[in-house]
């Protein structure tokens, strides 16, 4: 690949950034969120102060000169080079390579009939046997809910649930879905966290989701009534389902639950940002799309009647170096972060989505609760609801905090 040309003024794309120590050493680990680049990459001392000039703006030489001024040393620009190089070949970077590298895998995207289970392998087990050992651990866990009853006078209605990968949030996953265990449902609607950008609010697909455990199979009647109310538009950002996690993990439990007892179809929808409106001072129930959406579900489900169960992948908060704060979590810290938390989840339980977005308005997102948006939608598309907090659950180590919790929505 030596023969490759760079990029004049290489601009690297929106990518996770965050320490890692690995052999003793400390690196910043460069992780592509999206899954359209090749796997993260880890960056010594020199190679940060590079790619901190890669921005689109900086020629190879001006980078040098930075180098030399911040070093006191000159770095030959074929070293520079190389360091461009590598990461291009790594679909890290803005450039004509990684266009064609995004257009081939959206072409192959909608040609699949389903979605792949793109996390088995990494965020859970890929094999079937292993996989079921795992979940089936997720209920035993010391804090998990085990074969207790949630103490719920009937299956709920809806449900909020982690979306946080399987190994720090197992149990918490065992508490959400340990609520549908006796659950009639035949249709869930999937309101997952769209974590990066979007052209629309909202995003459909008519794929079904396949995991290691049987494929979640799409309502494609529904997502075609869905669509059909709404009008052009919201498949345009089908591609975003590829990469995202959020409905995937729901799949994964719900195949684990029902996929050898019953039949069962999902109706997957990404939801985007709300950060506009926290930026604006103005409350996502006074937006029309979100007014036209929440509408049209309600219309659809009239239509096309079924016991539903809505579903929203959502975790809470992100606090820490690795999310942008200067130090990493406390233990003050992390006793305020939940009783933030838990004043936040009090509005989900009696199902008040206003009171969701106030809550987070309040303070500015300052946990980044990357949830609520989901949450929002869960409680909007359903009639009169009411929950129950089942369980509050946060992981953290010395540079980043994530929370997240299991309601279910009666």
């Amino acid at each position: 690949m030596a023969s490759t040309e760079v990029t004049p003024r290489p601009r690297l794309r929106s990518l996770e950034s965050f320490p890692v120590r690995f052999e003793g050493r400390d690196y910043v680990c460069l992780r592509d969120p999206q899954n359209l680049g090749g796997p993260p990459v880890l960056l010594n001392q020199r190679q940060v102060f590079l790619v901190a000039h890669m921005d689109g703006e900086h020629t190879l030489r001006d980078i040098q000169l930075n180098f030399a001024r911040a070093a006191g040393e000159i770095l030959p620009v074929s070293q520079i080079e190389e360091v461009v190089r590598q990461l291009d070949e790594c679909g890290f970077l803005e450039s004509v390579s990684f266009q064609h590298r995004l257009a081939g895998l959206q072409a192959e995207f909608r040609a699949l009939p389903a979605r792949p289970a793109l996390h088995a392998g990494g965020a859970y087990p890929a094999d079937p046997q292993e996989l079921l050992g795992a979940i089936e651990g997720h209920f035993g866990h010391p804090d998990g809910p085990g074969a207790a009853d949630a103490g719920l006078t009937r299956p709920p209605r809806g449900l909020v649930a982690p979306h946080i990968d399987f190994e720090r949030g197992g149990p918490a996953y065992a508490h959400a879905y340990a609520a549908l265990r006796g659950s009639t449902a035949t249709r869930f609607i999937i309101f997952g966290t769209a974590h990066q950008p979007m052209a629309r609010r909202f995003a459909l697909t008519m794929k079904s989701f396949e995991t290691p455990l049987g494929t979640a199979e799409t309502d494609k009647h529904f997502v075609e009534g869905l669509a059909a109310r709404l009008g052009p538009g919201y498949f345009d950002d089908e591609f975003a389902h590829r990469g995202e996690h959020s409905i995937e993990f729901q799949a994964v439990y719900l195949r684990y639950l029902f996929g050898r007892r019953r039949d069962f179809s999902i109706v997957p929808i990404l939801v985007g940002s709300f950060h506009d409106f926290l930026v604006g001072g103005r409350s996502p129930g006074l937006d029309i799309e979100v007014g036209r959406f929440v509408e049209a579900v309600r219309a659809t489900l009239a239509k096309l009647p079924a016991e539903t169960c809505m579903i929203a992948g959502a975790d809470l908060a992100h606090v820490g170096r690795r999310f942008g704060d200067a130090s990493g979590p406390t233990a003050a810290l992390l006793r305020t972060v939940e009783s933030e938390d838990r004043a936040f989840l009090e509005r989900v339980a009696a199902g008040d989505a206003e009171g969701v977005y106030r809550s987070i308005a309040e303070d500015g997102d300052r946990r980044r609760v990357c949830g609520y948006p989901p949450t929002y939608m869960a409680l909007r598309c359903m009639d009169a609801p009411a929950g129950k907090v089942l369980h509050y659950r946060q992981w953290s180590d010395s540079q980043s905090a994530v929370t997240f919790a299991a309601v279910a929505v009666q």
